[in-house]
C-alpha cells in the first residue's frame, strides 16, 4: 500500500489524539482509566487496519523513546514491561482488527462499527491480562477484579461515542486501503487501454 501526504497526516493525527487521550485519566491502581481506547477505537475505523495500528505502534514508539504520553506523563520501555504494558499492545492488535471488521463493507452500519469496537476491547482486554497476571504472580480473579472490571461501563460509554463519531468520519474523511485498492484497478485499466 502506497502512502499519500493526507495518509501520514491522519495517522500522526491519531498518534497524537491517542496520547492527549492518556492524559485524561483517572489513577486506578495499577491500571488507570483513561480516553485512550476512544482514538484507538476510532483509528482503526477511520483509518482501516493498516494505518490503524501503524498510528497505535508510533504512539507507542514515541513513549518508549522517553516521551511522556503514557498515562499519567509515564514513558519508557519500562512502562511497556510494566503491568500495564499489555494494554498498550492491545492496542495495536485492537485498532487493526477494528479496522478489518469495519472495512468488510464499504459504508457498515453503526451495529457493525460498534461490534468492531467490543472486538478491539476484547483484544486489548486479552492483552492487558497476559501481561498483568504476571505482576498478580498469576491470580486470574485478582487480575480481572483490577485489570478488567472497573473498565467495562466507561468502556461501553467509549464504544457509544466512538461509534456515532466513526460513522460520520467515516463520510467525510477520504478511505485509506479500500479506496486505494479501487484506484490501482482502475488505473491499471486506464493503462491497459492506453496500450490499445
Amino acid at each position: 500500500m502506497q502512502l499519500r501526504p493526507l495518509d501520514l497526516v491522519t495517522t500522526s493525527t491519531f498518534s497524537v489524539l491517542t496520547a492527549i487521550g492518556s492524559f485524561v485519566f483517572f489513577p486506578l491502581y495499577p491500571v488507570p482509566l483513561t480516553l485512550q481506547t476512544l482514538f484507538t477505537y476510532l483509528a482503526g475505523a477511520v483509518l482501516g487496519p493498516s494505518l490503524g495500528a501503524l498510528s497505535q505502534v508510533i504512539y507507542i514508539l514515541l513513549g518508549g523513546i522517553g516521551l511522556p504520553v503514557f498515562a499519567g506523563g509515564k514513558a519508557g520501555f519500562g512502562t511497556l514491561l510494566g503491568p500495564t504494558g499489555g494494554y498498550l499492545f492491545g492496542f495495536i492488535a485492537a485498532s487493526f482488527a477494528i479496522g478489518k471488521l469495519s472495512d468488510l463493507h464499504t459504508q457498515p452500519s453503526a451495529h457493525r462499527i460498534a461490534a468492531s469496537f467490543v472486538l478491539g476491547t476484547a483484544i486489548i482486554y486479552g492483552f492487558g491480562i497476559a501481561q498483568l497476571s504476571q505482576w498478580m504472580n498469576g491470580d486470574i480473579q485478582r487480575t480481572l477484579a483490577v485489570g478488567v472490571l472497573p473498565f467495562i461501563i466507561g468502556d461501553a460509554l467509549k464504544i457509544v461515542i466512538a461509534t456515532a463519531v466513526a460513522a460520520r468520519l467515516r463520510h467525510v474523511l477520504p478511505r485509506t486501503e479500500i479506496r486505494h485498492r479501487r484506484i490501482d484497478v482502475s488505473d491499471s485499466k486506464r493503462e491497459y487501454l492506453r496500450s490499445l
